[in-house]
C-alpha cells in the first residue's frame, strides 16, 4: 500500500493536486504586452526561433521546410562546412566504380540571412492587447513561416550544383525516377517538396502512391515555393542542415516601398535567421516537366 492511500484512510489531509506547468507567453502575447507599453516602437527580441515555436501541425497534419532538415546552431551567423559534387563534365562511371567514387569535396562557409515577413496592424486592434496577441500569432507567424518556406526551398533550388531531372511521362514517374537516381548515388530519398495543386491534382486519389511513399518512410512537404508540375526530391536529412541562428525578434517598424499596397497604418515585421547549407548536391533532383 503506497503512503498516499495509507495517509488517506488513516483520516489524513489529502495529497496536495498536481499544479500544471504555467504556459509561457505566446510570441504575439509577448508583443501585445510590448505594443501597450510602447505602441509607436515596440520591440521585443527572442532567444529562439519563433517559427520554431509556431507549431501549426499540432492542430493541423502539415510539414513545413523546416521540419524536413537538421538544424545545427549557428549562434555566430557563419559556420565552415563541407560539400561534395560531380566532378566537371560529368564523365561516365567507369565499369566496376560507384557513381561517387569520382565525386569531389570542397569546404564552404555558410552565413545565415534574415527572413522577414509583414503585417499591418487592423484599426481598433491596437486597443485590446489579446485581439492584437491573436493577430500576431495567427497571422504574422502564418506570413513569416510562408517566407521561412520560400527562402529554404530556394536556398536548394538554387544551388548550382543541384540537377533538373526532366520528366515526360506522368509526374508520378518522374518523383520516382528522382528516387531512383538519389540511391543510384548512395543516398536515400526521405522527403519531397510538392505544390499543392500537384498533392491535390496528381496524388490524392490516384493511385497508390502516397500510401507507398508513406510505408517507406518519405515525408511529403506541400507548398507554394515550388512551381506546379515540379517537385523538389531528396536526402533532406543528411544532404543539408539548416543554419538557425536561434535569435528573433517582432517590432513596429518602417516597411520598405512596395511592401503593402496603400500607406498608412502601423507595420510589424518578424525576423528569423537561417539558411540552408546544401552539402551533397548531388542527392537533391528538381524535377520539372521535359
Amino acid at each position: 500500500m503506497n503512503a498516499t492511500a495509507t495517509a488517506t484512510e488513516q483520516g489524513g489531509p489529502p495529497p496536495p493536486a498536481a499544479t500544471a506547468p504555467a504556459t509561457a507567453p505566446s510570441p504575439g502575447e509577448e508583443f501585445a504586452r510590448a505594443f501597450a507599453e510602447a505602441p509607436d516602437r515596440a520591440e521585443v527580441h527572442f532567444g529562439f526561433t519563433v517559427t520554431d515555436a509556431f507549431q501549426p501541425g499540432k492542430e493541423r497534419h502539415r510539414l513545413t521546410a523546416r521540419h524536413l532538415f537538421r538544424k545545427q546552431r549557428a549562434g555566430s551567423g557563419a559556420v565552415r562546412t563541407w560539400f561534395e559534387t560531380r566532378p566537371p563534365g560529368e564523365a561516365p562511371t567507369r565499369e566496376g566504380r560507384l557513381r561517387e567514387d569520382s565525386f569531389l569535396f570542397a569546404p564552404a562557409d555558410h552565413h545565415v540571412a534574415p527572413i522577414t515577413a509583414w503585417v499591418r496592424v487592423p484599426d481598433g486592434l491596437a486597443g485590446d492587447p489579446a485581439a492584437l496577441a491573436a493577430f500576431v500569432d495567427r497571422r504574422l507567424m502564418v506570413r513569416l513561416g510562408t517566407a521561412e518556406n520560400r527562402a529554404l526551398t530556394h536556398d536548394v533550388l538554387r544551388h548550382p550544383d543541384v540537377a533538373s531531372l526532366p520528366y515526360r511521362g506522368s509526374y508520378a514517374a518522374g518523383l520516382l525516377a528522382a528516387f531512383d537516381e538519389i540511391e543510384q548515388t548512395g543516398g536515400t530519398g526521405h522527403a519531397v517538396m510538392v505544390n499543392p495543386r500537384d498533392y491535390y491534382g496528381q496524388l490524392v486519389g490516384s493511385g497508390s502512391l502516397l500510401a507507398d511513399l508513406a510505408r517507406e518512410g518519405v515525408m511529403v512537404c506541400r507548398h507554394r515555393q515550388v512551381a506546379p508540375g515540379c517537385a523538389l526530391v531528396g536526402d533532406f536529412a543528411m544532404a543539408a542542415v539548416l543554419l538557425d541562428a536561434e535569435h528573433s525578434v517582432i517590432k513596429v517598424a518602417e516597411p520598405p516601398p512596395g511592401t503593402f499596397d496603400e500607406p498608412g497604418g502601423t507595420a510589424v515585421c518578424a525576423v528569423v535567421h537561417e539558411s540552408v547549407a546544401v552539402q551533397l548536391p548531388t542527392h537533391f533532383f528538381h524535377v520539372v516537366p521535359g
